[in-house]
């Protein structure tokens, strides 16, 4: 995929990854829509600034109303609550769901016509490495983005034939407004924007960012014990 022809959506671009992923690809030459709940808080000189809540199906079509050029979807908008499955609250869980898989979902089936209509192009799912591993807390997250994963393998089958490579970013933490209270190594989030932008032009279905989720994807093949090893203890 030549980036410089291409026109990209992002949710979520007033901070973090997705303002990096947003300020990647205008490096890059490619149009973007940078989508936020406030647009006001988007800080892109060059991007279009979009009105754009994924949990809310208004906006969402409203967004695709607006955008009707897009060639490029980048689903970044999430969400930590930090709930735990059997003590968190059930509004924290359902956002987490509501966040990461249907608003993704949401997503989806509004842009992937336009793209269809556009001649073709990539979705891109920013998921995670806990979407293969849980670290036994903030259990929601690791469930939502495990589903959000799972939509995004059936979805790669389903968009084939339409055109639409649909490819899925798997990244441990990285220093951004939702990890702050995290106590471990942290990736830069312009060093992982360009790796995701290099996938997306290398055509990747499969973008693996950083070394914790190498080790992580290949331990999915081993035993339980070889990811958990507490519970053999």
């Amino acid at each position: 995929m030549d980036i410089s022809k291409q026109v990209a959506i992002i949710s979520g671009s007033n901070r973090g990854l997705g303002k990096n992923l947003a300020q990647e690809l205008l490096k890059r030459g490619a149009k973007v829509y940078a989508g936020a709940r406030n647009p006001a808080s988007i800080d892109l000189p060059g991007a279009m600034p979009l009105q754009l809540d994924i949990t809310d199906p208004e906006s969402v079509a409203a967004a695709a109303a607006a955008a009707g050029d897009v060639t490029l979807l980048i689903n970044n908008a999430g969400t930590s609550t930090g709930a735990d499955l059997l003590t968190g609250k059930f509004d924290d869980i359902n956002l987490e769901f509501n966040t990461h898989v249907f608003g993704t979902l949401s997503m989806i089936r509004a842009f992937a016509p336009i793209i269809e209509k556009n001649g073709g192009g990539t979705i891109l799912n920013i998921l995670s490495v806990l979407s293969w591993f849980s670290i036994g807390n903030e259990g929601a997250y690791s469930a939502a983005k495990s589903a959000e994963w799972g939509m995004t393998n059936a979805l790669r089958l389903s968009l084939a034939s339409n055109n639409i490579r649909v490819a899925g970013l798997h990244v441990a933490f990285m220093d951004t407004d939702m990890t702050a209270n995290v106590k471990a190594p942290k990736a830069d989030p312009r060093d992982i924007a360009k790796i995701a932008i290099d996938g997306v032009e290398l055509d990747l279905y499969e973008i693996i960012a950083d070394d914790v989720s190498k080790k992580v994807k290949e331990g999915l093949s081993g035993e339980i014990s070889s990811l958990y090893p507490q519970l053999f203890q």
